[in-house]
């Protein structure tokens, strides 16, 4: 990203680039940064978890329904200065209840992010819009990255190998929407049965 002007901009990140590193360089190039923290940085993790989220009053709230089914988000912010992440100025917290209509199903997510904004900086409908957005993001590419190949759950930190797993990890995804299958998880099933399928999807044949 160093040939993009990133002043004033706002970056949205999922787990795997919650790492110091890249919050340093966005703060350095003065851009600002939501990030999400997952069970991959259990520390920062579990202290999210444990602010009284329960005594801090609502900032956003919204209620939509389309597809079968209702969303409910709600969206509650609290500052926090002592957050062990480069010039962490809040701590977020987002509850998802979604009810499926036609199985009856019910299910309920939170969520934790960093943000290096300030109080006041942004409202909270504005911060539930960038989280939005950015999960239309993950839904396209991300979210495979994440369920099929539990990209979020990686360990794997050190130098340049983040990226490079995403990288193959992308690579894949191509390959195989490419070939039609929109089922990712099934067409790595299929092609893992054959040794020369991997091949002959990236058109390398003998």
């Amino acid at each position: 990203m160093d040939s993009v002007d990133l002043t004033d901009t706002v970056v949205t990140a999922d787990a795997l680039h919650a790492q110091h590193a890249h919050g340093t360089y966005l703060r350095r190039r003065d851009a600002h940064y939501i990030a999400q923290v997952k069970a991959n940085h259990p520390g920062l993790l579990d202290r999210l978890r444990r602010l009284p989220w329960r005594e801090i009053t609502l900032d956003h709230h919204n209620r939509t329904r389309a597809h079968h089914r209702l969303e409910i988000l709600r969206l509650k912010t609290a500052a926090f200065a002592h957050i062990e992440y480069p010039d962490a100025r809040q701590a977020l917290q987002v509850v998802r209840w979604r009810k499926d209509f036609t199985s009856g199903k019910l299910t309920i997510e939170r969520v934790y992010l960093v943000t290096s904004l300030p109080p006041g900086a942004a409202t909270g409908a504005q911060l539930a819009d960038w989280i939005r957005g950015h999960r239309k993001i993950e839904n396209q590419l991300h979210h495979v990255r994440d369920r099929t190949f539990r990209e979020d759950d990686s360990r794997i930190h050190a130098g340049h190998l983040p990226r490079v797993m995403a990288g193959l990890r992308n690579l894949a995804v191509g390959v195989h929407r490419q070939d039609g299958p929109t089922n990712i998880a099934a067409a790595l099933r299929h092609t893992a049965r054959d040794c020369r399928r991997p091949l002959t999807a990236l058109g390398i044949t003998g």
